[in-house]
């Protein structure tokens, strides 16, 4: 799957193992390159739904955004690339059909309330 940046302080670190490290802490670290190990190495957003990771679709305020689990309680939040996001006639998401997404934030939004 295409991975692409919301902005380029994300890129840099996600790019950058010593960045990752120094601004992250190892642990969260270590959880985000897997994940997007885990979304570059999908075909589509369904192969990473039932991995590991708790990858789950946003509501509310976030509605057309997905996250997964980082250290608790981070999450790395994305955007598929597709616009607008495809959809069944149920107005439910259709993974399968979602192969690139964009990283937005790594934050802990349930603080955000």
């Amino acid at each position: 799957m295409k991975i692409t940046f919301s902005d380029k302080k994300l890129n840099k670190i996600a790019n950058d193992d010593r960045k990752m490290d120094r601004e992250l802490g190892k642990p969260r670290a270590e959880k985000l390159r897997l994940r997007l190990t885990q979304l570059q190495d999908a075909e589509t957003l369904e192969d990473v739904r039932y991995l590991p990771g708790n990858y789950h679709e946003l509501t509310n305020d976030r509605k057309g955004q997905w996250a997964c689990d980082l250290d608790q309680p981070y999450r790395l939040v994305f955007e598929p690339h597709e616009k607008p996001i495809p959809t069944n006639e149920h107005g439910q998401y259709i993974w399968l059909k979602i192969v690139g997404v964009e990283i937005i934030e790594i934050i802990d939004y349930h603080k955000e309330k």
